[in-house]
């Protein structure tokens, strides 16, 4: 949540209308938005884009990330799933309990940090809860272009997978192949992915989205695979934000320089200061505030970059990453 006396960055976005909301699970409702201007396309995204929503709130605005589910062929309109999360900071809460069919929001036009390869001969997909929502567009992609596929899709119980009804659609269909995972039924079977990354077809590029102690037992089980076949995307960061502090950091177009006290992170310095990029998660896994690096060392802790990205060092995420050198030289 940003503070009602901290400004937020102007960011292009687009005015959209919650047209419905439909109930897919014990936690997870499905919503559809179209454009302002009936009849109007919204701009195209690829599958594995998200957008962002501007949920205004008494206490401030409330910026948070969704994966778009549906088809990338359709340009009439954009859905998303949300989980109610126990561990909500507002923004599912707010999803959930206030917004209304009819209702008019602001969206960030779409980004993909997620991109599907296109040119693979086969695609894994594995999925866990709420994880499912990027799986979606990738599998309606893959149909589209005639690439086999395999979901893996764990849950805990039938009622707390989401899309069961979509994912039913596409049986018997040629190259579709969906198998489910319940832990918490009776004779339920738990996903090993060890397995299922030990089986993959020859060439196959795997996804992987879900909880965390999914990604990091995905992110082992597949050390051994070429990275540029190994994709991932987390809601939630895996390491502590920087707030070591102890550096300065130089705005280049600003024509500022300010310190990096300890306890703060960069962007938080940057908000004091009114010269933030835009910024969404402030947990480094949205890819919203990455800004280019002129000079010196990040101290990497976001999600978004490859690790041959990180060792580039063009560009960082201001909301988690710190630095390693003295300085650190930025585009904004």
């Amino acid at each position: 949540m940003i503070p009602k006396d901290r400004a937020v960055t102007s960011t292009p976005t687009l005015q959209v209308r919650l047209r419905a909301i439909t109930f897919e699970a014990d936690t997870i409702i499905h919503l559809e938005f179209v454009n302002m201007a009936s009849g109007q396309p919204l701009p195209a995204f690829s599958a594995g884009a998200h957008i962002d929503l501007h949920l205004p709130t008494p206490n401030g605005l409330l910026v948070r990330s969704y994966s778009l589910l549906n088809d990338p062929r359709e340009t009439h309109r954009y859905c998303i799933g949300v989980n109610r999360d126990a561990q909500s900071r507002g923004g599912s809460r707010h999803v959930h309990d206030v917004l209304r069919v009819g209702q008019v929001l602001a969206i960030s036009p779409p980004r993909n940090h997620f991109p599907l390869d296109e040119n693979a001969p086969f695609n894994v997909f594995i999925a866990g809860g709420i994880g499912i929502t990027p799986m979606l567009a990738m599998i309606a992609r893959s149909q589209a272009l005639g690439i086999p596929w395999r979901l893996h899709y764990a849950a805990r119980t039938h009622q707390h997978a989401g899309f069961l009804t979509t994912l039913a659609a596409y049986h018997g269909q040629p190259g579709a192949d969906v198998a489910l995972y319940f832990d918490h039924e009776p004779c339920g079977q738990m996903l090993d992915l060890e397995r299922v990354v030990g089986s993959l077809p020859d060439g196959a590029h795997v996804y992987c989205c879900g909880p965390l102690p999914m990604l990091q037992a995905y992110e082992r089980a597949t050390t051994a695979l070429p990275t540029a076949r190994v994709h991932r995307e987390y809601f939630a960061a895996k390491d502590a934000a920087a707030t070591e502090g102890g550096f300065t950091v130089e705005l280049a177009r600003s024509r500022k320089t300010l310190v990096v006290p300890p306890g703060k992170t960069i962007l938080d310095c940057l908000i004091d200061i009114q010269v933030e990029p835009p910024f969404s998660c402030r947990e480094g896994v949205c890819g919203t505030c990455e800004v280019r690096v002129l000079e010196g060392t990040p101290d990497h802790r976001d999600l978004v970059l490859s690790d041959a990205e990180h060792a580039i060092n063009d560009r960082m995420m201001v909301c988690c990453s710190g630095a390693k050198s003295p300085k650190l030289v930025l585009d904004i």
